[in-house]
């Protein structure tokens, strides 16, 4: 059986008690429990001194993803390229390898120049991810942006977050069928509704991990496939180890097509 790399967002920890410890004192907990790539989240709070972070990331083996939740475009529709470039510097200075953010309010017919030129050949590769916005989380604009894309010959690739197209009511295989062939990362994490009737992220149950199983079997074989959801236990060299060990198995490759669980989810 092949093991597949696995990642973690640091999110899954909970924000306060990152906030709390800090980043880099998970550094230590994710590379015993087998993780191949560390996602740091911007918005948890990040050391003054990156350069230490990113060594100490380096010394324990560990890839890097930087996650921002900068969205590209603006309400009005302008490239918020300033702001990209700050997230750039910030990923390299951390030492990632991929910068991850959201796409905003792409407008049709956009000019992607701009954003081939700051892209151009910077070591930070760049990852859009479907979030749970309307703007950003809707198949449709996802297409249209990642299309044209690949005309214009942007360096970019997709993150494909399993749960959050339920937030839009989109159809997860329709997104598999419209938006796999870009897909270079996914977050996967299950999706219920809550005591107050809202959508939040859940540890996988069976049906989940059947269905992430025939999402990694649709994309590019071995992909990079991160826990985000709660990652919460007494014992958290445990419950990650458990949970980084399940998910390192799917997707392995099969001679027939699965039965889909559900369509829409």
């Amino acid at each position: 059986m092949t093991l597949h790399p696995v990642s973690i967002s640091l999110s899954s920890y909970g924000a306060d008690l990152v906030r709390e410890r800090g980043q880099a004192a998970f550094i230590d907990l994710l590379a015993d429990a087998g993780v191949s790539t560390i996602e740091l989240r911007e918005e948890l709070g990040l050391p003054d001194d990156k350069t230490a972070l990113a060594l100490a990331i380096k010394a324990r083996g560990l890839n890097c993803v930087y996650s921002s939740p900068l969205e590209l475009w603006a309400a009005d529709g302008t490239l918020q390229a300033s702001a990209l470039a700050a997230a750039q510097a910030h990923a390299h200075a951390c030492g990632a390898q991929y910068l991850k953010v959201s796409l905003g309010f792409f407008p049709a017919n956009q000019d992607l120049a701009t954003l081939h030129r700051l892209l151009g050949d910077h070591p930070v590769r760049l990852l859009v991810e479907n979030d749970q916005t309307p703007q950003g989380g809707q198949i449709e604009r996802l297409a249209q942006f990642f299309s044209a894309a690949r005309v214009a010959g942007v360096a970019v690739g997709m993150t494909f977050d399993i749960g959050n197209w339920q937030w839009q009511a989109q159809s997860l295989f329709d997104a598999l069928a419209r938006l796999g062939q870009y897909v270079e990362y996914v977050h996967c994490k299950g999706v219920q509704l809550n005591a107050a009737g809202k959508l939040v992220a859940t540890p996988p149950t069976l049906r989940d991990l059947h269905l992430w199983e025939q999402v990694l079997q649709r994309v590019a074989p071995g992909v990079l496939r991160a826990i985000e959801f709660p990652l919460q236990d007494d014992d958290l060299a445990l419950v990650t180890r458990t949970q980084v060990a399940a998910l390192a198995r799917l997707g392995q490759p099969h001679q027939s097509p699965l039965h889909e669980v559900s369509a829409h989810v």
